[in-house]
C-alpha cells in the first residue's frame, strides 16, 4: 500500500529517487495512462487508446506498451527505449494532492506534491545514490529533478481536465468505437487486445461543418488527429515484439 506523505524540504531533506527502470520499479506494464497535454510527444512513440474509467465512467486515455498486461516493450537493460517518456512513468513516487490554504483571507484547496515513502524508487541518504537523483538541494532548495517532476505533474493535472472535456465531446459526436486488434507475429505467437477504444476516422471525416469548427475553437480537433496518426506505432511495437521472439528462440536452440 501507498504511504503518501506531504513533501517538504525538512523531513525529506536526504531523500533520492532511483531513475532506473525495471520490474522491480513496477515498470512492466502493458499500457499506462496518457493525457491529452503530452499527445504531441506521445504520438511519435507510443499507439494512444481510449478506455472507459469503471469508477468515475470517463473516459481515460492510454498509451499501449506492449501486448500483455505485464510486457512493456519499451524496457531494455535498465533504460526506457524511447525519447519521451510518458508523464504517468516520469513522475515516479510523486503525485499532485490539494491542501486547504488561506490565501488573502480565503480558504482554497492549493495543490501540494505528496511523495509515496512506500515506493520501490525511495532511497534515502548516500544509499543506490549511484543511479538516484536528489530532491533536494543540501541548503534546502529545489533540485532541478524535482523541478522537472513538478513541470510533470502540471501537466498530468491539466491533461487530466482536460481530457474529461475533449473525451466527452468525442462521445457525443460519436468518434469513440471499439477497436479489435488482432496480431500475428510469426507461426505460433500472436495478440489480441480487447477493451481499447479509438477515434474512428471515417466518422471523424463525415462530420458537418459545424461540428468540426465547435472541435476546432475548443481545441480539441488536434487530439482526434494525434490520436489516428499514433495507430501507426503498433508497427514499431510489433518489430520490437519479433525482435524478442527471434531471440528467445535463438537462445532455446
Amino acid at each position: 500500500m501507498p504511504r503518501y506523505e506531504l513533501l517538504n524540504n525538512v523531513t525529506h531533506r536526504d531523500l533520492r529517487v532511483v531513475t532506473r527502470f525495471g520490474r522491480e520499479y513496477g515498470d512492466e506494464v502493458g499500457l499506462v495512462p496518457a493525457f491529452p497535454t503530452e499527445f504531441a510527444e506521445l504520438q511519435r512513440e507510443y499507439p494512444i487508446f481510449l478506455r472507459k474509467d469503471r469508477d468515475s465512467g470517463h473516459w481515460q486515455a492510454v498509451a499501449l506498451l506492449g501486448f500483455e498486461s505485464n510486457e512493456n516493450l519499451f524496457l531494455q537493460d535498465g533504460r526506457w527505449n524511447a525519447n519521451y517518456l510518458p508523464g504517468y512513468v516520469a513522475r515516479g513516487p510523486f503525485l499532485i494532492g490539494f491542501q486547504q490554504q488561506d490565501i488573502d483571507g480565503e480558504l482554497r484547496n492549493e495543490p501540494v506534491i505528496h511523495v509515496d515513502m512506500d515506493h520501490p524508487r525511495i532511497c534515502v541518504g548516500e544509499s543506490g545514490s549511484e543511479a538516484a537523483q536528489a530532491v533536494f538541494l543540501p541548503q534546502g532548495g529545489n533540485s532541478a529533478y524535482l523541478e522537472h517532476i513538478m513541470a510533470v505533474l502540471r501537466g498530468i493535472r491539466d491533461g487530466d481536465d482536460a481530457g474529461k472535456a475533449i473525451f466527452a465531446a468525442f462521445d457525443e459526436l460519436g468518434l469513440i468505437q471499439p477497436v479489435n486488434i488482432e496480431l500475428k507475429f510469426d507461426e505460433e505467437h500472436g495478440a489480441n487486445l480487447t477493451g481499447l477504444h479509438g477515434i474512428d476516422r471515417d466518422r471523424l471525416a463525415a462530420l458537418d461543418a459545424e461540428a468540426l469548427h465547435r472541435l476546432h475553437l475548443n481545441g480539441y480537433l488536434e487530439g482526434a488527429y494525434l490520436m489516428l496518426a499514433s495507430t501507426h506505432n503498433l508497427r514499431r511495437l510489433m518489430a520490437e515484439k519479433q525482435r524478442r521472439l527471434r531471440l528467445q528462440d535463438a537462445a532455446a536452440a
